[in-house]
């Protein structure tokens, strides 16, 4: 299918690796102009070049994006060579912590780097793409946005507030062409994943290794229809659909990418 992406040119925010670099990928495979973000140049040099060897166009863009001046300097950078039609929010970060140890400052830094750097980013860039009358703003959330679990709280919180306010962009973006929706991923197997499981995996009885840890963890932590983790790139493709102009008609919605997962008590 062709997704109508070139000539369109696409910043994907955190897209050094995991989610944000499968996107990436995927978008510049389909035509689209994109641009590399992240804070290490080395990283985001590397994923550039590596989809320029593969015929597609990547720029770069280095900032950190949870100050006002970082959010600035990629706005620049990821708008130097044209327009940015599409803004893929995906960076963000979590740290594994109890209630207990969830600081105020935890709370305080994970918001400002989960949602704020969001915000910043749309309001350098969305205003424009207003004003043209055509634009994609598709924010990554999560299931846990609606069912959190008991552990790392600062982060659970933080998904909710980016479902809610992708939502409340789409209401403020009405009529203008540009819409803005969430991406909502189970869990899926990046480094990050694989790291957590497998660390915690042998206390917990699933096995010693990752053959025999992986089904034990999923039925025990995500339980789903398919049985299995998630893969990258099947979150891109949620988010080059709604990237398109099939999608058009799509604004203000949640598309869980997660299995079927069934959601129980921790």
């Amino acid at each position: 299918m062709n997704l109508d992406l070139l000539g369109k040119r696409a910043l994907i925010t955190g897209s050094s690796a995991g989610l944000g670099e499968a996107t990436a990928r995927l978008l510049a495979a389909e035509g689209a102009a994109v641009v590399i973000h992240g804070r290490s140049k080395d990283r985001v040099e590397a994923v550039a070049a590596s989809i320029r060897e593969a015929g597609g166009t990547a720029d770069t863009a280095l900032g950190d994006l949870a100050t006002d001046e970082g959010a600035a300097d990629v706005a620049r950078a990821a708008t130097a060579d044209g327009a940015v039609d599409i803004l893929v929010n995906n960076a963000g970060f979590y740290r594994h912590v109890s209630w207990a140890e969830a600081t105020p400052t935890e709370w305080n830094d994970t918001y400002n780097v989960n949602v704020v750097s969001g915000v910043r980013m749309i309001q350098h860039l969305v205003p424009a793409m207003r004003g043209r009358g055509w634009g994609r703003v598709v924010t990554i959330g999560g299931g846990l946005a609606s069912q959190p679990m008991n552990t790392h709280p600062q982060y659970n919180a933080t998904l909710a507030a980016r479902h809610n306010l992708a939502v409340s962009l789409a209401r403020d973006l009405k009529g203008t062409g540009v819409t803005s929706n969430v991406v909502s991923p189970g869990a899926i197997l990046v480094d990050a994943t694989r790291e957590l499981v497998t660390q915690i995996g042998p206390a917990r009885g699933w096995g010693r290794t990752w053959d025999e840890i992986q089904p034990n963890a999923v039925e025990a932590l995500i339980p789903n229809d398919q049985e299995r983790f998630g893969e990258p790139d099947e979150i891109a493709a949620a988010v080059a659909y709604l990237c398109s102009t099939y999608a058009q008609y799509v604004s203000g919605a949640t598309i869980r990418v997660d299995g079927g997962l069934i959601r129980s008590a921790f």
